[in-house]
Formats: C-alpha cells, sequence, structure tokens
C-alpha cells in the first residue's frame, strides 16, 4: 500500500500552530513557510525530519503529537 499524505496529521499540525504563522513556523523548523502549509493540507508526503523539526518549532513531543493525532482519527 502506498504511502498517501496525511490529512489527520494536516489538521492536528494546523491546530498546535494556533495563531502563528506557517512562515514563523517554518522559520524556526527550518523549512520553508510553503512546506508546512503544504503538510497541513495533506498535499505532500513530508519526511521524517521535516514532521519532526515542524514539532519541535511548535513545541510538542513526538508523543503528544501521535497521541493527538489518534484522538483525531478516534482511536482514544
Amino acid at each position: 500500500m502506498p504511502y498517501l499524505p496525511d490529512p489527520v496529521l494536516g489538521q492536528v499540525l494546523r491546530d498546535l500552530r494556533g495563531e502563528r504563522s506557517q512562515e514563523d513556523v517554518g522559520y524556526h523548523a527550518g523549512v520553508t513557510a510553503a512546506t508546512v502549509g503544504r503538510m497541513e493540507l495533506a498535499k505532500s508526503k513530508p519526511d521524517w525530519g521535516s514532521v519532526r523539526s515542524v514539532v519541535d518549532a511548535l513545541g510538542v513531543s513526538l508523543v503528544e503529537l501521535a497521541t493527538a493525532v489518534e484522538e483525531a482519527e478516534g482511536k482514544r
């Protein structure tokens, strides 16, 4: 089964970003605002490094991200 962009991950990242701009998060993550936008809109299949960088820039742990994704999927 091919790996597809994950709209739930995108929504969670958007929710975690809150009022911060994509530019601000991208700057602190070392990626472009367009990269953040594509991740949020599930228009790309982000690599692990990009996800980790964005999560770090958002100030959350990978565990918090995974928990939020599972909650959004109704698994928790």
